[in-house]
């Protein structure tokens, strides 16, 4: 009798396990977007993101930068994909170390926030060749970031190797993952306008291309006033009072808000009072922005030479809330910490809604 009732006992959570993981396989995460906000399972979202880039520090360093972008109130950590780091050579790919895109990836997801991939796969940054592999200029009958066969077919490659290491790792939100964003191209906008039709059917390409990819969240392109649908406009700048995305539909996104400068030998050190940089994201949101990224959160250093430009140093401090090292910087941290609580307290009403002001007559106000 007691045997029965064990065996009984066994088989029924058996059978709860297994429907148990059943219903985990049909569980699916939903990352959309509508005029006001980025919705995540259907909930609009008022985000604060920061900009950490994983070759910028060691692995030793990720999870502390995370767990202290956390405290200041952030909900999102971005990052650009650095394709020459990654690719030095055709075909041969390297992940170890301070390029081990997934395991930062995974500290983000373990700190309890989300991730904005911003794969480009040019990426400015102040960053050796814009992020391109020195190989790429070799390649016969190449034109970079214009409409080129030779050039799609690498960038296709690329944006497909990275998006595919995402999905086997179930990294993106659509998976459960903590990816709720990814952009294509970067900062397109003046050179698609100077080559006309070819920079034009460059942008329309790229865009369907990372659509058709099939992460399950929204594309950006930044600066470029004409991204096709469904990609999302997004605006860089000191200040972005009067930015508008091209399609009503569209929610405001801030990709860069300048938090400081990078530095060049020889030059002042740049420093942006916490006091603009806090005022200019609080009238953003006013006029109805929903996602802010601070560039940068924390800038770290260029190791190896990776420094792209005109005689930028290897300190990215940027004037970052968090420094070079890692440590906090003040009053900058402690300011936009209170902040983002201050707007948190505020999140239903400001995505919700849109603001109306009513004049209460002459000298009332």
């Amino acid at each position: 009798m007691e045997t029965t009732s064990v065996s009984k006992m066994q088989f029924a959570l058996f059978c709860l396990a297994l429907w148990l993981g059943v219903q985990l396989e049909w569980v699916h995460c939903t990352v959309t977007y509508d005029r006001k906000a980025i919705l995540i399972n259907g909930q609009r979202r008022l985000l604060f993101s920061g900009s950490i880039h994983y070759p910028r520090s060691t692995p030793d360093m990720w999870e502390d930068l995370i767990y202290k972008a956390k405290e200041g109130g952030l909900d999102v950590i971005e990052t650009y994909v650095f394709w020459n780091v990654h690719e030095p050579s055709p075909g041969n790919f390297n992940f170890e170390g301070r390029y081990d895109l997934v395991r930062f990836v995974k500290t983000i997801q373990k700190a309890g926030l989300y991730a904005h991939l911003r794969i480009g796969p040019y990426v400015c940054a102040e960053w050796n060749f814009g992020g391109f592999p020195v190989w790429l200029k070799y390649v016969p009958g190449i034109s970079f970031r214009t409409d080129n066969e030779p050039f799609k077919r690498a960038m296709q490659g690329f944006t497909e190797k990275i998006v595919g290491m995402m999905k086997s790792e179930r990294l993106y939100e659509s998976q459960g993952g903590p990816i709720i964003l990814s952009q294509i191209e970067n900062e397109y906008g003046a050179q698609s306008k100077l080559l006309g039709p070819a920079g034009q059917n460059y942008v329309n390409w790229a865009a369907k291309m990372a659509i058709e990819t099939g992460t399950g969240v929204p594309w950006v392109m930044c600066k470029e006033d004409d991204a096709p649908d469904p990609v999302i406009n997004t605006c860089n700048g000191f200040y972005c009072d009067y930015f508008t995305p091209n399609k009503p539909y569209k929610p405001s996104i801030w990709t860069e808000a300048w938090s400081g400068w990078f530095s060049e030998f020889g030059g002042s050190i740049h420093e942006r009072p916490v006091q603009d940089l806090a005022f200019a994201v609080a009238r953003f949101i006013q006029k109805g922005g929903s996602f802010v990224n601070y560039y940068m959160y924390h800038g770290g250093t260029n190791f190896g030479r990776t420094a792209g430009g005109p005689f930028i140093t290897t300190s990215y401090d940027y004037d970052a809330p968090l420094d070079e090292y890692g440590l906090i910087r003040q009053p900058k941290y402690g300011h936009l910490k209170d902040l983002h609580k201050a707007m948190k307290m505020c999140e239903p009403a400001l995505i919700s809604t849109d603001p109306a002001v009513t004049s209460l007559g002459n000298y009332q106000q």
